[in-house]
């Protein structure tokens, strides 16, 4: 039975159109925030590591706040792995979740010191083997510290990519895979952290500032508060 070639033509034509949506975006945003750098501060792998652990449910401004005491009482990663988990907490309590923080900061640095030689890994699948590190994490630390091409879905990513038409899921994973195929690979990772900038500064959850967005022309999510706004 042959393959359905309409079929195949459309989806190949719908994917080079969302990676020219991507590109676009990539440019705009690029020329717009210049510096595409995380925004949480840290002076290596494992700093970086507990940093994004603790800004689940938590801003990065929160966090910026919380770890210079904490990593000044716990300066190497021997320090964090034979930490009390209740004294953890007591330094990253404004974060939230903090008990569960605090013992998969502890426990994550005991399995790096015991399992990994003291060497963050390089790859989202053997970082994941950490506790409490997900894909999110995983992304983060691949691109900011190896160089690596990265796709870090967090709730900005997912919010502004679904409303510009480049994703079309809520599930992270899927929206990691989804820019995964259309992102120029490095640029993925800056791209990323530039997606958080614009989503604080424009393209907010409540108040998207259309007026002041570089990609307003032809966004499905403007078109979309449109119609909204007229009914």
């Amino acid at each position: 039975m042959k393959p359905n070639k309409p079929g195949k033509d459309t989806e190949k034509k719908e994917l080079e159109k969302r990676r020219a949506a991507a590109q676009r975006a990539v440019d705009a945003l690029k020329e717009r925030y210049p510096e595409g750098i995380c925004s949480l501060q840290y002076q290596d792998p494992l700093q970086l590591l507990i940093a994004t652990r603790l800004s689940a449910q938590c801003t990065d401004a929160r966090v910026n706040m919380v770890t210079p005491a904490l990593f000044e009482r716990f300066p190497t990663l021997d320090a964090f792995a034979d930490a009390d988990p209740e004294e953890v907490g007591e330094y990253i309590r404004s974060c939230g979740l903090y008990k569960t923080k605090a013992r998969d900061i502890v426990a994550m640095a005991g399995m790096l010191r015991d399992v990994y030689g003291g060497v963050v890994p390089d790859t989202v699948e053997e970082l994941t083997k950490l506790p409490g590190v997900g894909r999110k994490t995983a992304n983060l630390v691949c691109g900011d510290i190896y160089g690596k091409p990265a796709v870090v879905a967090d709730t900005h990513c997912i919010r502004i990519t679904n409303r510009l038409g480049l994703t079309d899921s809520k599930d992270p994973y899927k929206v990691e895979m989804q820019l995964r195929a259309i992102l120029p690979p490095e640029e993925s990772n800056a791209f990323c952290h530039r997606l958080v900038l614009f989503g604080r500064d424009v393209c907010s959850a409540r108040s998207p500032r259309c007026g002041d967005c570089p990609l307003a022309d032809g966004c499905p999510g403007k078109a979309e508060d449109a119609v909204g706004k007229e009914a």
